[in-house]
């Protein structure tokens, strides 16, 4: 009797073991290393759903016929290959062979392809306010939803007219709008002040968002066309979303599986910064936070001139196939996430060991994100053909592009830390018209044709402006907190001390239950 009993109870004591097994397992990953993966990967499904159409757009769009050389019959080659002899090697694997679909000129490309961003700069205001009154869980989860709802809907949208194209990618910026804000208020929620540098590296995500998606999408193209990519970037958008509506939640309060003593931390270590009034006449009319706003405009437009014309630049001119352009626009943005923690890390070691003072530490990044960049890629223009010089600049300029994560843009955080989410706001409402007015711009000058002559008006111009609003910076831009970033307009006599860089150390993601970073 006592026999059976007891293998009657081996299978009720096997299930209490394995859950007891599964909550050990849970308590040893905290909330915060969970909220982390969310944010990262979160970021990176927006920006895959973001850029895909950057890429995807040299497949659908059918280019008009090329001419080798200018019309003043300058010796110069406009093309790196020829495009009347497709029997070399070079133009069998050129991807004019690949006749696009739709007859866009590049005006229509470069609006569908700025549409993204016409609402994008005014929907984080309306983020910020959603946020509050709704919460990040619902606000970052439904705009990545209706992200992905549109991108399924692109494929079947095509065909009808460029106008719908426009539409959904209009929306699809209205709703990415909303994430960044979103996210920022979940931090404040959730992240103490010690860790909070650790946890914007998730932010990051973008990054290998972009780097992941046009690779990604010159594999699905050449193999199985450009609707696939919408499909792809669509589902994994839907997924992700199920994911964060089971694992987020808007504060440690209403976590079910948050361990008492995490939640303990967190609640004792997160400030209370309600009921502190925004002073927006003081940054409207601060030159430090114009400055972050104007300067940061010229490395958005620089960006940008890579992100979205970019790889029609490397069909049109260079004459790579949809997938080598794939890998080679997407490669250096792979490198973007090591590069910014490297940056970072120089900018504590200058500043601890004395060497620079912050202010100079943020202004010497700031030119080596704007300055050395908008050269670069003014010399991608005159390299010509030299593909493998082409590439070398192009790499190191998007990389080089990180450091303003070191430079103007750590200096938000700097200039008035308890107001840093309203100055970011300020300056991205600033900044971010770039993000549609570069692809614009480069649209208009290679309306005639896409030569080298032309695409080196796109890249003066970027330079210019890159290097131009710096001088900005250069002047106006500083590290000094400013009075009005507390209530009384004056600095409390206990925060008088040398200013430290923000921890820029962005490997220590994961969390100790204490609160401390786990060791390396």
């Amino acid at each position: 009797m006592e026999e059976a009993q007891r293998l009657d109870d081996e299978p009720m004591i096997s299930k209490m073991y394995s859950a007891c097994s599964f909550r050990r397992l849970q308590d040893m990953v905290p909330a915060r290393a969970v909220l982390y993966f969310l944010s990262f990967s979160g970021f990176l499904v927006s920006f895959m759903m973001r850029t895909d159409i950057n890429i995807a757009m040299i497949a659908m769009a059918r280019l008009p016929p090329p001419s080798p050389y200018a019309a003043n019959a300058s010796s110069t080659p406009m093309y790196c290959y020829d495009p009347a002899n497709m029997t070399d090697e070079l133009a069998a694997d050129n991807i004019t062979k690949e006749e696009g679909e739709f007859d866009w000129d590049a005006t229509t490309q470069s609006t569908i392809l700025g549409s993204f961003y016409w609402c994008y700069i005014l929907s984080q205001v309306v983020g910020g306010i959603l946020t509050q009154h709704f919460g990040t869980k619902t606000v970052f989860g439904f705009s990545q939803f209706i992200t992905a709802i549109c991108s399924l809907l692109i494929p079947t949208a095509a065909p009808l007219h460029y106008g719908a194209v426009i539409a959904l990618r209009s929306i699809q910026g209205i709703a990415s709008g909303l994430t960044w804000p979103a996210m920022y208020a979940m931090v404040g929620h959730w992240i103490p002040a010690i860790e909070r540098s650790r946890f914007m590296s998730s932010f990051q995500g973008f990054s290998f968002g972009i780097g992941l998606t046009y690779p990604l999408c010159g594999f699905l193209i050449a193999h199985f066309g450009w609707r696939v990519v919408f499909y792809v970037t669509g589902s994994v958008g839907i997924l992700w979303c199920l994911i964060w509506w089971l694992l987020a939640f808007d504060t440690p309060a209403q976590h079910p599986r948050i361990t008492p003593s995490e939640r303990r931390y967190i609640e004792s270590n997160v400030g209370n910064t309600v009921g502190l009034v925004v002073p927006w006449h003081s940054i409207l009319t601060s030159l430090p936070a114009w400055s972050i706003g104007i300067t940061t405009f010229g490395r958005i437009w620089i960006h940008y001139t890579f992100i979205i014309p970019g790889p029609m630049y490397m069909k049109t001119v260079l004459g790579f196939s949809i997938q080598k352009n794939g890998l080679m626009s997407g490669a250096p943005f792979l490198c973007s996430y090591v590069s910014s923690v490297l940056f970072c890390y120089l900018a504590d070691v200058l500043v601890n060991n004395k060497l620079l003072t912050l202010t100079n530490v943020r202004k010497l990044f700031t030119a080596m994100s704007q300055i050395v960049p908008g050269l670069l890629v003014l010399a991608i223009g005159y390299l010509g053909c030299n593909i493998t010089l082409v590439l070398i600049a192009w790499f190191c300029a998007v990389t080089l592009i990180t450091a303003s994560y070191a430079g103007a843009m750590a200096s938000v955080v700097d200039i008035a830390p308890n107001l840093a989410g309203p100055i970011l706001a300020f300056a991205q409402t600033i900044h971010m018209t770039a993000s549609f007015l570069s692809p614009i711009a480069a649209g208009i000058l290679l309306q005639e044709s896409q030569t080298l002559e032309q695409w080196q008006q796109v890249f003066w111009l970027a330079a210019v402006i890159s290097c131009g609003t710096y001088i900005f910076f250069q002047v106006f831009g500083t590290a000094d907190i400013q009075v009005w970033n507390y209530p009384n307009q004056k600095i409390p006599v206990d925060l008088i001390q040398p200013l430290q860089p923000a921890n820029c150390k962005q490997n220590g993601t994961a969390f100790k239950e204490n609160g401390e970073a786990a060791e390396d």
